[in-house]
């Protein structure tokens, strides 16, 4: 359950990252806000997972829109350092906020997921519903990212301002995708939330969201596949390496230094998702001609 939800967060933001190309380095507040709403609605007004999960997801989309507001116009490197001032702000509110966060104690959930007023207690029911979640979630990346819209956002990647003397609303379009990858990481904040049964500060932090970056580029930036496998590996890498001890964190480290090394375009990079998603889109329409929808039309 946890590779799935970072699953989705890789995914999220590789629609900022690797397809906009904007350097996003405060992905993990987003996430922590989703995980806060779903968690304190549970906890102190009953409010279950069907209703919370949307409602995680749309709070940090909400607030996401907010904070976006003002930093969209910035490039490069000021963009990032915008984001990290807001990532740090809102891990400040969720560890000093008691009142509300109950601050470095974290909040306590009740056990299971009510889904339309069937308890699921079980894990193995729990993984089944995390695993619709992401891959639903990550289905809807997909189609974002591999259509027209992905296009227009990987112009904004390559010269934003020549995509704004073609026509594009640069900034409408940094917002959009800014809020849409902060939903799907309000969407994980909940799931974390339902899956864990108790959630703190500390889950939510920088080098969280260095980790989920980490995941993107070791797995290809621009690349969905990519940030899934990046996700897996490093998250499943250290659980088979348990037994080693605290070697397993040498050795992880070791491998991301070598896949980044060898493979400075990912495990999946960006050219091979295209082409498998060129023959998808080929695939789909079946004499159709010379128009191929979605890339030769």
């Amino acid at each position: 359950m946890l590779a799935l939800i970072f699953v989705l967060l890789a995914g999220s933001l590789h629609l900022v990252t690797g397809v906009a190309g904007l350097l996003h380095l405060g992905h993990a507040a987003f996430y922590g806000v989703g995980a806060y709403i779903a968690g304190l609605l549970a906890a102190d007004h009953g409010i279950g997972f069907t209703i919370g999960l949307p409602l995680a997801g749309l709070g940090a989309a909400a607030i996401a829109f907010l904070v976006a507001l003002p930093t969209m116009r910035l490039v490069s490197i000021y963009f990032a350092v915008a984001t990290l001032a807001i990532g740090q702000m809102l891990f400040l509110v969720m560890q000093n906020w008691v009142a509300v966060t109950k601050g470095p104690n974290g909040v306590i959930l009740f056990g299971g997921i009510d889904l339309f007023g069937l308890e699921i207690g079980s894990r193995l029911g729990i993984y089944y519903v995390v695993a619709v979640v992401v891959a639903v979630s990550i289905w809807v990346i997909h189609r974002l990212t591999d259509s027209y819209y992905g296009n227009a956002l990987r112009s904004l990647r390559e010269d934003d301002q020549c995509a704004g003397a073609m026509g594009l609303d640069t900034v409408r379009l940094k917002m959009e995708a800014f809020t849409i990858a902060s939903f799907f990481a309000g969407i994980a904040g909940a799931l974390w939330a339902y899956t864990t049964g108790y959630i703190s500060p500390v889950d939510f932090d920088f080098f969280e969201s260095i980790l989920i970056l980490a995941m993107v580029v070791v797995g290809g930036l621009g690349s969905l596949p990519g940030a899934i496998l990046g996700a897996l590996l490093l998250i499943l890498l250290p659980e088979v390496l348990r037994d080693v001890g605290d070697v397993r964190n040498m050795l992880v480290g070791l491998v991301m230094f070598l896949s980044i090394l060898f493979l400075p375009k990912g495990l999946f990079g960006e050219v091979p998702a295209l082409a498998l998603m060129r023959r998808h889109f080929d695939a789909a329409w079946p004499g159709a001609g010379e128009r191929r929808v979605g890339w030769r039309g």
